[in-house]
């Protein structure tokens, strides 16, 4: 009779040893099964990178000129026609090179970016043109771009001009037109597609250059910083879907903001699938 109970015994025990040795293997494995499934996903998450671009046609001699109006004091605000003189350089052909094809590239060809007071520009195919323009004291900045977006950078690409308008034009940003100044270009608007994989960062920097140790841009996209050293275009890369969020800062070589208007500039584009 003890011989059997100490086998029931022995037999209930082994079992319990089986049953709790299965039960650390399952743990086991659904740790090593978790632990898998956080490195995949941390594998899926891309890094936000900043290459400079290459190998656009340098247009070195292309030039931009304000016809009209020619004088820069308007005295009534609303509609006003703008008038350019392009030379060595044809709005609505497409830009020959690699670029064209692996940036967002507009269809109706090589234009001109139209900014007023740092807002988002507005692209013109033609040379000839009407903006609405407010009473006050304006900014205007306007250089010819390749068709994919990227400005033209030489002396006389570009047009700056200050902007009087109205009867009593009030100078709300405090304009100082020798005054280093960042203007932003794109990225802009929403990217779909093909076209999310490289998005071209670009933009004029006015009275000032750009060095290791002298003035920057300070680049910072969903909260990764890059710091540009030089003016020049550059490709942003790893980007998720949905709102991209990018902020440019006019640095100097400690890395302070430069005092100006548009020295400090905050944009939202969208991707999608």
């Amino acid at each position: 009779m003890i011989s059997k109970t100490l086998k029931s015994s022995a037999l209930v025990l082994i079992m319990l040893v089986s049953i709790t040795a299965c039960k650390k293997k399952t743990e086991q494995s659904n740790e090593t099964s978790s632990s898998t499934e956080e490195v995949n996903t941390e594998s899926k998450i891309q890094e936000i990178t900043l290459e400079k671009l290459e190998g656009s046609p340098a247009y070195s001699d292309a030039a931009l000129v304000l016809d009209s109006p020619a004088n820069t004091t308007i005295t009534k605000s609303g509609e006003v026609d703008f008038s350019f003189s392009v030379n060595n350089y044809e709005l609505g052909a497409q830009t020959e090179g690699v670029n064209a094809q692996t940036l967002a590239n507009s269809g109706k060809g090589q234009h001109i970016h139209f900014i007023l007071d740092n807002q988002p520009y507005s692209a013109h195919y033609e040379p000839n043109f009407a903006k609405e323009m407010p009473d006050g004291v304006h900014h205007l900045v306007a250089f010819l771009s390749r068709s994919y977006h990227e400005s033209v950078k030489n002396e006389n690409s570009v047009v700056v001009r200050k902007m009087e308008v109205g009867e009593n034009p009030e100078d709300a940003l405090g304009l100082d037109m020798e005054a280093p100044t960042l203007i932003y270009s794109r990225p802009k608007g929403t990217y779909a597609g093909k076209d999310t994989e490289n998005l071209l960062l670009d933009f004029f920097v006015l009275n000032t250059t750009l060095s290791e140790n002298g003035n920057k841009v300070k680049a910072t996209i969903n909260g990764t910083e890059f710091t540009i050293t030089e003016w020049a275009p550059h490709v942003v890369k790893g980007l998720p879907m949905g709102e991209v969020n990018i902020q440019l800062e006019l640095i100097d070589a400690e890395g302070n903001l430069i005092p100006g208007p548009f020295n400090k500039v905050n944009r939202t584009v969208t991707l999608k699938e």
